[in-house]
């Protein structure tokens, strides 16, 4: 992976975190380590909605389904999650552009 390349991942994880605790309802427990969404930072069913669509949004990534997030508890999957996605994005965007 190039230093850009490191870089820009490094960019899109400070990203989704700041939003992850932005959305979050308790902000103040992060952990060293990993960060579970509903122990620590007690997430509920609302905040996570409301988490997806700000992810959404920012990232501009296609509505996020069900078996995508289903098994995601902590920041570090959302924020691999999110990189997957923009990879996708980015994947398919050049081959449209090929045809």
């Amino acid at each position: 992976m190039s230093i850009e390349a490191k870089s820009a991942d490094s960019d899109v994880r400070a990203r989704v975190r700041s939003i992850i605790l932005q959305v979050a309802p308790n902000p103040g427990g992060v952990q060293e380590g990993r960060t579970l969404l509903v122990e620590h930072l007690e997430y509920h069913s609302l905040a996570l909605l409301e988490l997806g669509f700000a992810l959404e949004d920012e990232f501009d990534l296609p509505p996020l389904d069900q078996a995508q997030v289903q098994h995601i508890t902590t920041v570090e999957e959302i924020e691999d999650l999110v990189l997957g996605l923009i990879e996708q994005n980015a994947a398919k965007d050049a081959a449209e552009s090929r045809d």
